[in-house]
Formats: C-alpha cells, structure tokens, sequence
C-alpha cells in the first residue's frame, strides 16, 4: 500500500471531510485528512495529536491563544487535573473564550477514557429533567 503524502486538510475542508467520513474509526479518518506520516519501512503513522489540534483550531479554538494572558493567573494549558476531592475545574479562560455565563447547563456524557461536556440550550435542559 504505497500512500502518497499531501498537506493535511484544515479548516473548513477538514470539517467537511470529518463530516463525510464520520463512518469511519478516528484513526482512518484521521488518516484520510492527510494526517499521518510514512516510516522508512513503509509504516503508515496516524498522527492523532496533530489532527485533533487542527480540528480544535478549525472549530475556532485555538491550542496557542494570542493575548490569552491578561497578568493574572495562569496562562490556559488546555490541560485540567483531578483534585483531591475528585472534581475537575475547567477554569474561567475557558468559559470566557467559549462566551459562557452563569447558568449554562451542559448534558456530561462518559466515554471510554473521556469526557465529553455537550452544551445545552433551554429546550434540551428541560427534557432531561422530564426523563
């Protein structure tokens, strides 16, 4: 199998091509939008990390926030910890950058090593209360 290296998809192409190809498992679509890199052996490589960083920067948030940083606090690492009493905080830069406010509701859903958060509007808040 001999892949040919083109320059990863970005963008609004990498949207649409995640979009089309959301059949697939993430390493093959990952792979299918130019991220992956061929060894001397002929090996082919995902490069997930890569691929997700794009993705992020693609939806409008960036992994190197220009003027991020006000003076105070930490700068945002896009990298959270449990605390001792076993809650993650995402930090104010985050909701700010996402243009969150007080009273937000979120639905969580757990995966196999992740968390997604997907935000609710007010429709969708009251029928999970009603479920």
């Amino acid at each position: 199998m001999a892949e040919t290296k083109t320059l990863p998809l970005i963008g609004k192409p990498l949207l649409q091509k995640v979009k089309e190809l959301n059949h697939l498992p993430k390493r093959e679509t990952a792979r299918e939008c130019g991220y992956f890199t061929v060894t001397k052996d002929n090996q082919v490589r995902v490069n997930l990390t890569d691929f997700y960083e794009a993705l992020l920067e693609a939806r409008g948030i960036p992994m190197s926030p220009e003027g991020a940083k006000d003076g105070r606090g930490r700068e945002p690492t896009y990298r959270v910890s449990v605390h001792k009493n076993g809650q993650i905080v995402i930090g104010s830069t985050y909701t700010q950058e996402m243009g969150l406010k007080p009273g937000d509701e979120f639905q969580i859903k757990l995966g196999y090593k992740h968390i997604q958060l997907k935000q609710l509007d007010g429709s969708e808040s009251d029928e999970l209360e009603t479920n």
